[in-house]
């Protein structure tokens, strides 16, 4: 049997275009590594052959797979119009078993010395199928698509694919995931515009519970289903949290909360060597995401902060997390350290210069080093359970 993958932004590219399809391929390579599968990619489209038994992992491959705007299982023949017309056929008489009583054909023949052109192929083929449904080019209850390339591939409507760009082809970011909807969609976002991530997490045992901790990493091998492999970093940091309940103002505590994350997750960066560090932050969401606290937040960041929820309400938030599958899990009622001793009534509008007062205050940095240096880390690969390692063990 034979998949289609049509390609969508990687068909705009210019001279570099090549290195986005072999990036493309390789990922998907990756995905079914130990799969008996042909792939190929040729004029913006992406084939996979395979046997029945590893129709599953294909399936599951293609609905996760960054760079693809749909996908098809198809029939295919010889670029003979009489070959054409019976596998046509075979299509519509599936469609009109499942219910489907109208029908239109869309032809597209990249492979020019065909004789027949576009429309003499759809009059040549919807001429048998009319035995089966009425024709109904407006609102039909089937498109059955035909693709003359080096042979015919006939399939009816495709399933919808990620779009974007391949896992890779931008680089790096460092993802600060928690529990909640918000994080997750963020690292999704990001992976769909072709950058890898790797991710870190802060628990505050025994305030936060274990069963928190599997949360996350659920969470993150979700989101490694679209980015293929990556690591979650678990940092301990209760110590911290008490060192800033003991001597930051109480109003203040969540968000020198996130300024020590934000050491944390200076220290990561450089380490993975990722580029940017990635939040869920939606403005105006909660008290520490006003634009006066996100830039006090910022200003202790050494790499450059992506906020590609800082437009999106609520709403659109949980549509994104339906499609990854990340709702049912971001909802259950295990908390995370961000809602720990939090003020009855935080600080909106921080300063910067107040800010670095504080911290200089709480003398938090060998406890910062020391959640570093003392963190777990999981490792996080399409299709394999997690893999739990010493942060020795990526060096």
């Amino acid at each position: 049997m034979t998949y289609l993958g049509k390609i969508g932004e990687l068909t705009l590219k210019g001279s570099n275009k090549q290195e986005f399809e072999n990036l493309l391929v390789h990922n998907v390579r990756d995905c079914l590594s130990g799969k008996n599968v042909k792939i190929k990619l040729i004029a913006g489209r992406l084939y996979i052959d395979c046997e029945e038994e590893d129709k599953e992992a294909v399936e599951f491959t293609l609905n996760h797979l960054l760079g693809i705007t749909g996908w098809a299982l198809t029939k295919t023949c010889e670029n003979d119009i009489k070959k054409i017309t019976e596998t046509v056929y075979q299509v519509a008489e599936e469609a009109h078993k499942k219910g489907a009583k109208t029908f239109k054909i869309d032809s597209r023949r990249a492979y020019k010395t065909f004789p027949l052109n576009s429309y003499q192929i759809n009059c040549e083929v919807a001429g048998p199928v009319e035995a089966l449904m009425k024709v109904d080019v407006h609102n039909p209850d089937v498109t059955i698509y035909v693709e003359l390339r080096e042979k015919t591939y006939v399939y009816t409507d495709a399933n919808k694919g990620c779009r974007g760009l391949p896992v890779g082809s931008s680089g790096k970011g460092l993802l600060l995931l928690s529990g909640g909807l918000d994080s997750p969609v963020a690292g999704y976002r990001m992976l769909r515009r072709g950058m890898k991530i790797e991710s870190c997490y802060f628990h505050s045992y025994p305030y936060t519970s274990e069963e928190a901790k599997q949360k996350v990493v659920t969470l993150g091998q979700k989101l490694a289903y679209y980015g293929i492999k990556t690591y979650l970093n678990i940092i301990p940091f209760t110590e911290v949290q008490m060192k800033i309940k003991e001597k930051a103002p109480e109003a203040w505590s969540t968000l020198m909360l996130r300024v020590c994350m934000m050491k944390v997750a200076n220290l990561l960066a450089k380490r993975c060597n990722a580029k940017c560090i990635i939040t869920g932050e939606s403005v105006g969401q909660v008290a520490s995401q006003t634009i006066e606290n996100m830039t006090v937040t910022e200003h202790f960041a050494e790499y450059p902060m992506m906020r590609p929820l800082c437009g999106m309400d609520k709403e659109e938030i949980i549509r994104d997390s339906e499609f990854i599958d990340t709702y049912e899990t971001s909802i259950l009622p295990y908390e995370d350290c961000c809602v720990l001793f939090s003020p009855k009534h935080p600080v909106l509008r921080g300063s910067v210069e107040q800010a670095e007062e504080i911290y200089k205050e709480l003398e938090v940095d060998e406890l910062i080093k020391k959640a570093y240096e003392e963190r777990e880390i999981v490792k996080l690969t399409f299709g394999d359970e997690p893999e739990w390692k010493t942060w020795k063990d990526v060096e």
